[in-house]
């Protein structure tokens, strides 16, 4: 039985708060004005307890050989779970983790310390500005997990955005961006179209439901220059306990249909969710 004491603490964003997991020795589950934004289990990072950050584990998991160490830029810190994902299943991954929240990052210091000899850079900034400042070139993943409050900023929606963070991208990097909508996916179209105009290759991974426009809920985006190993996306997003459908191709460009890429000046934020569409994954 755990016995840790959930920590609270105002910052610029909110009223942070640490609740450890009963169930597991030395695992939090962090959460921003009520809302879960993180889960770490210190000892076993590679655990992966939401549903959308193991479809981005899975995605990190086939987009080079296992093992190979990476250079990866995070957009969104939480309590940095998918660079303690890739520091334990690829070590020797130089990463950077961008997070507007000055006083979340050092809650999570203090109170979540990162495994010795993790390269893990943290930086309080806003995402796009660092993003803009980043050189050419230099990441072979982006993880683009951002949300101001519950809502993905819209100033991270735009074919401006895209284009740096096309720039900042390796010629054989992959982008990947955890997103939220409901039927009729305006928005989450709208970002396929977006990056579909820079990116040869689009994989939407999403739950059935959520697709069929059942409910509201997390879609993972990838996109790349060159083509994402599919099959293998398939079969671990189908083992999972909450299954997912990854859509790609003829199928992926159907969904997208008629939207258009936006720009800065007519970017919006991603929707608002109904309460309680984000329960524990």
């Amino acid at each position: 039985m755990n016995e840790a004491i959930p920590v609270s603490r105002v910052t610029g964003q909110g009223t942070v708060k640490l609740m450890p997991d009963v169930d597991r020795e030395r695992a939090w589950l962090l959460t921003v004005d009520g809302a879960p934004q993180s889960y770490v289990d210190l000892d076993e990072p590679e655990h992966l307890e939401f549903e959308y950050a193991r479809r981005l584990g899975h995605v990190l998991d086939t987009v080079a050989e296992p093992g190979r160490p990476l250079d990866a830029l995070h957009l969104g810190g939480g309590a940095l779970t998918l660079p303690r994902y890739l520091a334990a299943t690829r070590p020797g991954s130089r990463q950077d983790v961008v997070e507007f929240d000055r006083g979340l990052l050092e809650l999570v210091a203090e109170c979540l310390p990162l495994p010795d000899g993790a390269r893990i850079a943290r930086h309080a900034a806003d995402a796009r500005a660092w993003l803009s400042a980043a050189p050419a070139d230099s990441a072979d993943v982006l993880v683009a997990d951002v949300f101001g409050g519950s809502r993905v900023p819209a100033h991270l929606t735009s074919a401006e955005y895209a284009e740096e963070a096309a720039r900042v991208l390796r010629a054989d990097g992959v982008y990947l961006a955890n997103l939220a909508d409901a039927a009729p996916f305006a928005f989450l179209r709208s970002q396929l179209a977006t990056f579909g105009a820079l990116f040869a290759e689009l994989v939407l991974i999403a739950e059935p439901g959520v697709l069929r426009g059942r409910r509201f809920g997390n879609a993972v985006l990838a996109a790349a220059h060159r083509p994402l190993d599919v099959a293998a996306l398939a079969r671990r997003t189908a083992a999972d306990a909450f299954p997912a459908r990854v859509e790609h191709g003829p199928g992926l460009r159907r969904f997208i249909g008629d939207a258009r890429p936006v720009r800065d000046a007519d970017a919006v934020p991603s929707p608002e969710p109904p309460d309680g569409a984000f329960g524990i994954g």
